[in-house]
This record gives structure tokens, sequence and C-alpha cells, in this order.
């Protein structure tokens, strides 16, 4: 088995919205700070039961005008950057990695940053968690800031239902493989049913961790994003993921954290401090 991590982009985001500071998206809007510009992973996971992809990434269509979403945060409060070749059906092929050789693109959330390269999936079955298919649809969902006028016309997404009980500290889980060593698992935060995807890769766990954080740092230390509804949901989380630190080597791959391909790479772990893990 091999994990890919391939950028697709970048973006850069107002510092409120990585690190929230109690109010809100009213805190997003009112703050005058930006981010560098940040990568945007999405996975491959070279399996012999068949390639998974976890997120699909950025594309171009964020960036023209066609379906150019009026919401107040894409016109305001975020940038894309994203050239042809950086999305994710290209460099797939870079790979050797067809359309066809995907069996699963699985879904962490159905933010636009995350889904855009949809496009380059028309054979796969694309799977996301059912509470955040019904957020991201409808006029609700363009309200709610998800893009759903910019999905394929095909995409008929499969509702995964987490339902293998719970797996170490999170409470809901689904086996992705027959051998049990690609996981969902349930991280509300980011969105309430945002979801990340676990490998089981020789002596460590990849953790795919989607936006459950912006960067390892801050779920190290605990720090909610700007963006989640709940707080306390957000932490309870990022609990969660300390603790599966302290108990297994974890290597921490969110999707917008500039070391994330470092880490992959070197195998470098998580270290969660124990006063800030304990019994989660």
């Amino acid at each position: 088995m091999r994990v890919h991590a391939i950028r697709t982009g970048s973006v850069r985001i107002k510092t409120a919205q990585v690190e929230g500071r109690g109010h809100g998206l009213a805190s997003i809007f009112a703050d005058r700070d930006w981010s560098d510009w940040l990568p945007t992973f999405a996975w491959a996971i070279e399996h012999e039961e068949g390639v998974i992809v976890v997120d699909t990434g950025q594309a171009g269509h964020l960036l023209n005008g066609h379906g150019h979403s009026l919401h107040p945060f894409f016109r305001w409060e975020v940038y894309f950057r994203v050239e042809p070749e950086e999305e994710i059906g290209p460099q797939l092929r870079s790979l050797g990695i067809g359309p066809r050789d995907v069996k699963r693109v699985v879904l962490t959330h159905l933010h636009m940053d995350h889904d855009a390269g949809l496009v380059h999936f028309p054979h796969s079955e694309i799977l996301a968690a059912p509470g955040e298919i019904d957020a991201a649809s409808g006029l609700m969902g363009m309200i709610r800031g998800y893009l759903p006028q910019r999905w394929p016309n095909w995409f008929n997404p499969v509702r995964l239902e987490l339902d293998d009980g719970p797996f170490g500290p999170f409470t809901a889980s689904k086996r992705l493989t027959r051998m049990g060593d690609v996981v969902a698992i349930a991280t509300p935060g980011h969105t309430a049913d945002h979801l990340s995807v676990l490998v089981e890769d020789g002596d460590a766990t990849l953790f795919l961790a989607g936006d459950t954080s912006y960067n390892e740092a801050l779920m190290l230390a605990g720090k909610v994003d700007g963006v989640g509804p709940n707080a306390k949901v957000s932490a309870a989380t990022l609990s969660a993921i300390r603790h599966l630190a302290e108990k297994r080597p974890t290597i921490y791959l969110p999707t917008h954290d500039p070391e994330s391909a470092v880490r992959l790479a070197a195998r470098q772990l998580a270290t969660a401090p124990l006063e800030l893990g304990g019994a989660a």
C-alpha cells in the first residue's frame, strides 16, 4: 500500500478562520489579517483492493465566472489559486493512476476546496456522510456556504453510514476495505458531519484529517477553527485525535497544513502533550 499527498493549488483565508476567536463568522469578516498561501491536499491510497481517493481538492471552475457564488464569504473572505495541471486528475495520471483505477472517492466534507475535483471521477463510487450531503444540497446548501450548483450533473453520492461501531476514542466508524486497514471515522467540528479517514500503514496510523484543524500545532493545542458550528464539539474531536496519538503511532495529515506532505514522507508522528491529551 502507498499513500500519495497531492497538492491541488493553494488558498488564503482570514487568520480568524484558522484559529477561532469566539465570535463565529462575524470575527472572520471583521478580521483584516490573512494567512499565507496554504496548500490544499487531496490523498490517493494505492490499495490492493483498488485506489481510494480522499477529497478531490481545488479545480479551475472555482475561479471562473460560470455559476459564481454570491455568498459573501466566497466573495470577500477566501482566495484560491490553482493551475490546470495542479488539479487532481492530471496529477493522478502522472502517477500512473487513471480515472477508472479509482474505486472510491471519500469526501471528508463538501466544502468547495474538497469537492471541486469531482469532475475527474465520473466512474468512481463517491461516498460522503449522510448529514453532510443533506446540509450541502439545494438552496439551503448554498445559503450555508456550499456550492451544490457546481457539482457535476451525474453526482449522486453514496450515503456513507458509519455503522461499524466505535474506533478507539471515536464514536462511529466504517471499514472501507475488506482488510479493515482503511477506516472512515466521525470527526464532527469543522462541519457537523465531517469525517476523516484512517489508514493502517505498517507501524503507524495515517490520519487523513480533512479540516479537523488547519495544522497539527492547533490540534495539539486544542484550538478550534473559526467556522465550526459548535466549538465544544470541535474541541472534543481534537481531544479524541490527541488521545489516539497517545495510544498508537499517528501521522496527522490535515488538508491545509504546509507540513503535511513532509510529515507523510518522513513518517513524522504526532506527539500529544500529556497535559492536553489525557483521558478524552
